[in-house]
């Protein structure tokens, strides 16, 4: 059976990946939703650059909750995390390499990109972007 186009970036097809049923751990819907009404203002910035099917018709969720996480971004017809990594994340590699790891086991990707540069250099990091999806999805 053929893969099925997702999107074309930049004339390139972007095929859709199947992912099964997640784990998700209801008892952190109302943290996720606490976490999308704060806006930490790199995710606000990235997110009004992806909402609503605006970069490339791909569909993100914010703040979506799989197994006992929250990840900042998920992109379900890809299996792609992206995590935006601010001050949050200082002197916490261990947990963010159980965490990832655990995430990977469940055959999706995770793309990090950092506050400072969603802040400051947000071009480079949405061209970055696309340029990941391609090669890994395309």
């Amino acid at each position: 059976m053929k893969p099925e186009i997702l999107t074309y970036i930049h004339e390139r097809p972007i095929y859709r990946r199947s992912i099964g049923l997640l784990p998700c751990n209801k008892a952190l819907n109302g943290r996720a939703k606490a976490l999308r009404k704060a806006g930490v203002l790199s995710e606000v910035i990235f997110w009004r650059q992806v909402r609503n099917n605006t970069f490339w018709s791909v569909d993100f969720d914010r703040q979506r909750i799989i197994g006992s996480f929250i990840v900042d971004f998920y992109v379900k017809s890809l299996g792609l995390i992206i995590e935006v990594d601010g001050s949050s994340h200082d002197d916490k590699q261990e947990y963010d390499f159980m965490r990832e790891e655990f995430l990977n086991n469940l055959g999706l990707a995770v793309y990090r990109i950092s506050d400072f540069r969603v802040k400051h250099d947000l071009n480079n990091v949405m061209k970055e972007l696309e340029n990941y999806i391609i090669e890994k999805f395309g």
